[in-house]
């Protein structure tokens, strides 16, 4: 029986003092981020230092401040994302950092899951891993 629940691309975002728990995410899950059902978007910076830390391949789009958000809230408008990972700094704010109020509205918008902190993008990706790539 094939699952109802299928996954496209998912997506990787992190303001700048987030960056470091985005590569500790991804590396603790290189399996599942390098399985070949995978396919992974990120913001300029972030994608670099995913694929520094493993992921074998990242589709990358232009830096948060430069637009990156826009672009992936599109793809999710689109339906190209079925998750979104915005490691967010809420406390340490930058001018130049992206704000999370037009991707989240997407997402709600299009019922894409986001998660903004470490431990729920852990359950996604669990999620995921058991119900989609274990079938």
């Amino acid at each position: 029986m094939q699952s109802e629940f299928t996954l496209k691309k998912i997506a990787l975002i992190a303001h700048d003092n987030k960056k470091p728990d985005m590569v500790s995410f991804v590396t603790k899950r290189l399996k599942f981020f390098n399985h070949p059902k995978i396919k992974v978007v990120a913001t300029g910076t972030t994608a670099y230092h995913c694929e520094r830390a493993g992921i074998r391949k990242v589709e990358k789009v232009a830096s948060g401040p430069y637009g990156g958000d826009a672009e992936i809230a599109a793809m999710v408008t689109r339906n190209e994302i079925s998750v979104v990972i915005f490691m967010r700094d809420p406390l340490g704010k930058h001018p130049h950092d992206v704000d999370i109020s037009m991707l989240m509205r997407v997402c709600d918008v299009h019922g894409v899951s986001l998660a903004t902190n470490y431990e729920t993008a852990n359950l996604l990706i669990d999620w995921y891993s058991q119900n989609v790539l274990s079938k």
